[in-house]
């Protein structure tokens, strides 16, 4: 089989940069041709000045990737197309050259951007599903992309133009969710529910089981507000004995954080920075066990998964997909999402119970082997790959509304 993968990708890497790769290797590796079309957002800081007014059109209609996508379509003549990103510089206007051509496309959905402008659903420290139950008008009102009034309404300019046209529920053959949560929040809001399949993502390569003897609890995450690590140095200000805390990761919270571990006296918790997956993973590997602490929808955390990969149980928030990928008392236990004192007795508890920790790491092992292996994805994709070429030969159109609210 032939595959054309487009990505857009962001200034800052992240997760779906890595999917990106992992799976166009996981192709190539399984013999499949693949030709990957990719742009960054980097391109911006060419536009300076007057000339940002210009990337306003190009996030609703880049003429220039069409084009360029229309003559690796006929050049190259895919069976498939699998699209990741088109934010900013690709743009939507790609599907319409895929439509003309008479191509298939799969569309990952890695976030929330066709229901959220800020692709989260996180807006002043919680959960916010303004834009569904009303109008995309809310987010241009709260500065919800990057803060900017001007930058949100561009993207919600561009959502309202193609919901017009009908882009993602006529010129999308198939949608891949990443969790059955965000499979559901979707169909929710418009996507026909027959072309939304779940296919988690996978970690590769296989870290091996960790001894989990390094005598500490792990945190691995962005230093975010979404991510919600205050809860998580809260909590340990109400622990009965010192629990030693490494923290990997880098960002905006960082410094904040680091000060507010240091007045509250945390001298068992260490703040590592930014280290590179290897030293991720080796941490992990010797850890008790990891928390999770986010109080968004996060869409599928690799960081979950790896740490399955590595027998590290998860204590996570109670919401979202991440209630559904841990299975509380299986690979790991729940917690009220920014309950700290819960959090804190979910801690204390499972540190001093070591024999049933044990079992819950055989648990996130054993589910990484059965769900989140290199293998395993692959059969999966390949079934939402078939399935998307015969809905295309049926010509088999949306059975839905299409999604919900407008500008």
């Amino acid at each position: 089989m032939k595959i054309l993968t487009i990505h857009n990708t962001y200034k800052r890497p992240g997760g779906e940069d890595v999917v990106f790769e992992q799976e166009r290797k996981l192709l190539e590796a399984n013999g499949h041709q693949v030709v990957a079309y990719r742009r960054s957002n980097f391109e911006i800081d060419a536009y300076g000045g007057v000339k940002r007014l210009v990337l306003i059109g190009k996030a609703v209609w880049s003429s220039d990737s069409k084009k360029e996508v229309t003559e690796l379509l006929r050049r190259e003549k895919p069976d498939l197309v699998h699209v990741h990103n088109t934010f900013l510089m690709i743009s939507p206007s790609i599907y319409s050259a895929c439509r003309e051509a008479g191509v298939p496309v799969v569309q990952t959905l890695h976030n929330f951007r066709l229901l959220c402008p800020g692709a989260t659903f996180f807006r002043d420290g919680k959960i916010c599903e303004d834009c569904t139950k009303h109008s995309l008008l809310s987010s241009v009102r709260h500065a919800c992309y990057r803060d900017s009034h001007a930058t949100t309404a561009a993207v919600a300019l561009m959502l309202t133009t193609h919901r017009h046209l009908h882009t993602w529920d006529r010129d999308v053959t198939a949608f891949i969710a990443l969790a059955e949560f965000t499979r559901r929040k979707f169909v929710a809001n418009g996507l026909p529910e027959h072309k939304v399949f779940v296919k988690p993502n996978f970690v590769a390569p296989d870290p091996g089981v960790g001894s989990g003897d390094g005598d500490y609890v792990l945190f691995a995450g962005r230093l975010s507000p979404e991510k919600r690590v205050s809860t998580v140095l809260s909590a340990w200000t109400l622990l009965p004995k010192p629990i030693p805390l490494m923290i990997i990761g880098g960002g905006p919270e960082r410094e904040d954080l680091e000060k507010e571990a240091l007045n509250a006296g945390l001298t068992h918790v260490k703040f590592c920075g930014q280290l590179s997956r290897h030293d991720v993973v080796e941490a992990m590997r010797r850890a008790r066990f990891l928390v999770f602490s986010s109080e968004w929808y996060e869409n599928f955390p690799l960081t979950i998964a790896e740490s399955f990969a590595c027998g590290l149980p998860v204590l996570c928030s109670r919401i979202g997909a991440m209630q559904e990928i841990v299975e509380d008392r299986r690979t790991g236990l729940h917690f009220a999402a920014g309950d700290a004192r819960d959090l804190a007795e979910k801690v204390d508890w499972a540190w001093n119970n070591r024999e049933f920790v044990a079992g819950l790491a055989k648990g996130a092992r054993q589910e990484y082997l059965d769900k989140y292996t290199p293998e395993k994805n692959y059969a999966q994709l390949i079934d939402i790959y078939q399935r998307a070429i015969a809905m295309n030969e049926r010509g088999q159109s949306a059975e839905e509304p299409s999604l919900v609210g407008s500008a």
